[in-house]
């Protein structure tokens, strides 16, 4: 994720810090909260570093908090890989719980991977609420394909790739491998509804979590952002929660064209109806943005 932001690192002068807590508790601003995306790490001063220093220069006084997911940045980057998504959204679940500062509420910004990991937190767990998700890069109805890797991680996508490809459904793949979480094959549908640990739960693939549906529906605003040239998400209409169709792998449907939209297994519809749901599209390549791109699109959404 590091290389992909440099266009963003680079649009603006963004100074990089270490990320220590800011408090914000009765200053009238809401917190936020980031997770990284696949091969970054909470506090990379070139990708989540920079992005709370920003976000602390764009909105004084605001609280970030940029999830670490294990004891230092090592393990961090690790478990993006390796560590099963649902113990890493429980141990967050737990995390902002015991954080007092973010007791009345929080806004929620995933990059890639993240983003449904947080989707995740918002539909398990309302509390702390989530006020508003902002999606940027995340692959919503997952993925079928791993074209290429970001930052310095493509020793382990090309292993990964192997994997997923022999056997993404397997027992050992599923719990060891959190790509394979979000593992979405159109030509093996009951494979994945069967075995998906992590996506087909959370996209009410087997049955309908009510409390799933009613937790997502409390959120004010869920924000989409795809990438319009993005080489890193296959097929990259996931981003806006689009995806193939089942049965074959090269024509892809949109959100409102989906079964899960038209019987609303997750509330989306009814969310499209209030004006809850955003889709946003820009230029560039996965995670690649402006700092002038980003304050006028997406920080309206975190004022």
């Amino acid at each position: 994720m590091a290389a992909v932001l440099l266009c963003f690192l680079l649009a603006g002068p963004v100074l990089l810090a270490a990320s220590s807590p800011v408090s914000g508790s009765n200053n009238g601003t809401v917190p936020l909260v980031l997770w990284h995306g696949m091969g970054d790490s909470c506090c990379n001063p070139l990708s989540m570093g920079a992005m709370k220093k920003m976000m602390e220069e764009e909105i004084p006084g605001i609280y970030v908090l940029s999830l670490m997911i294990g004891k230092n940045v090592v393990q961090d980057t690790e478990n993006g890989f390796f560590m099963d998504v649902n113990q890493q959204v429980s141990l967050v679940c737990s995390q902002l719980a015991q954080d007092a500062r973010l007791k009345g509420g929080f806004n929620a910004m995933g990059f890639s991977q993240g983003a449904q990991f947080l989707r995740a937190v918002a539909q398990r767990c309302p509390s702390p609420p989530m006020k508003t998700l902002i999606s940027v890069g995340g692959q919503h109805q997952g993925v079928y394909g791993l074209p290429r890797c970001p930052g310095e991680s493509s020793h382990i996508c090309d292993a990964i790739r192997k994997a997923l490809n022999s056997g993404a459904y397997s027992d050992m793949v599923q719990k060891h491998l959190v790509q394979a979480q979000y593992w979405h094959d159109p030509l093996n549908d009951d494979l994945y509804k069967k075995h998906s640990l992590f996506l087909a739960d959370i996209n009410q693939e087997r049955a309908v979590n009510e409390t799933y549906k009613k937790n997502l529906q409390l959120l004010e605003k869920f924000v989409m952002v795809k990438f319009l040239q993005d080489s890193v998400v296959d097929p990259v209409v996931s981003e806006w929660f689009g995806f193939l169709k089942t049965g074959q792998a090269k024509e892809t449907e949109t959100l409102q064209e989906s079964l899960l939209y038209k019987e609303d297994r997750l509330g989306l519809a009814a969310m499209d109806k209030a004006g809850k749901l955003v889709f946003l599209a820009t230029e560039g390549d996965h995670l690649q943005f402006t700092r002038e791109w980003f304050n006028a699109n997406l920080l309206p959404y975190l004022r």
